[in-house]
């Protein structure tokens, strides 16, 4: 599932990367267009990210999708 999401704080980045650790399914972060992809437990890879606008969360985990659906 593909779930566009606008990051607001570095802490909702953190949460996110939080509740990857703890699935058991991959959960990945892919730019808009597609072009770059990111596992989301990668401190480092995040960085190649536009936070500035929403981005594709990518996972087939019901723990995230929940997660990010009921968030605000």
């Amino acid at each position: 599932m593909v779930i566009p999401v606008q990051f607001d704080s570095v802490e909702e980045l953190q949460a996110l990367q939080r509740l990857a650790c703890e699935a058991e399914e991959d959960v990945f972060l892919h730019s808009p267009d597609g072009k770059i992809m990111v596992d989301a437990k990668s401190f480092i890879g995040l960085f190649t990210l536009d936070f500035s606008k929403p981005v594709d969360v990518v996972t087939e985990s019901p723990y995230i999708i929940h997660a990010l659906t009921c968030r605000k």
